[in-house]
């Protein structure tokens, strides 16, 4: 099984948003799995990102091991690409993401709830971006925190927002919910798919609250809709 890397929280000192009520699906348990989210099939969304224009300026590895060979690729919209998926379990401790669950957790999350708190893995999809660098730099090709993505795995759709950033150099990572709902096995040390998967980001786009999940399927099923229009 791959090694997985660590993903790095929020810089230190960023101001937390002003405490909110959360949604009931926010703090739930993982939802089962489902064969797609909103109305626009993985085959059509699929169709749309069968070539590549690269956008960044070299290569992504998916593990530590691995030579780089995944482009950040762009189109009308949004920017793709397509990789393996591990899990990313870290942000608030649960009995699913935890010290305990996780050799590499970590109790912060890039991005953060509207009350200040991390995200959580095990019950919020969420997408981990590689951090800015000479390879590619995710805010200036607007891709924002709390963000939509179409995550697409064997003929299923789990939309997802940008809830943390990892490595450098390293792409293909999401959190134990996205795994869940997509049938991946969601275990952060040897669960994952080793490739296969696709992450459509929508760009300018944001979530709010970040941690409503209904709220990003309802956005991003919108977003996905534009998206075959305008590809």
């Amino acid at each position: 099984m791959r090694l997985r890397t660590l993903t790095f929280a929020a810089a230190s000192g960023a101001a937390l948003l002003a405490a909110g009520v959360l949604p009931a699906n926010a703090s739930g348990t993982a939802r089962p799995a489902s064969a797609r989210e909103g109305s626009v099939s993985a085959a059509d969304l699929l169709a749309k990102v069968t070539s590549c224009s690269q956008i960044s300026n070299g290569k992504y590895k998916t593990d530590d091991e691995t030579s780089a060979t995944v482009p950040v690729c762009g189109k009308n919209g949004a920017v793709f690409w397509k990789a393996d998926m591990d899990i990313d379990c870290d942000g608030q401790r649960t009995s699913k993401c935890s010290e305990s669950t996780d050799p590499w957790y970590q109790d912060d999350t890039a991005f953060h709830q509207s009350d200040g708190r991390p995200l959580r893995a095990d019950s919020l999809p969420y997408v981990v971006v590689p951090s800015s660098s000479s390879i590619w730099n995710y805010a200036g090709a607007g891709i924002k925190g709390g963000g939509v993505v179409a995550v697409i795995y064997n003929n299923k759709v789990e939309y997802a927002v940008v809830g943390d950033t990892g490595p450098t150099k390293i792409i293909g990572e999401a959190s134990y919910a996205t795994a869940n709902a997509l049938g991946i096995d969601p275990n952060p040390e040897t669960g994952g798919a080793d490739s296969g998967v696709t992450y459509i980001l929508f760009k300018n786009s944001k979530v709010s609250p970040i941690e409503s999940h209904s709220a990003a399927v309802t956005l991003g099923d919108k977003l996905a809709k534009q998206f075959l229009a305008n590809n």
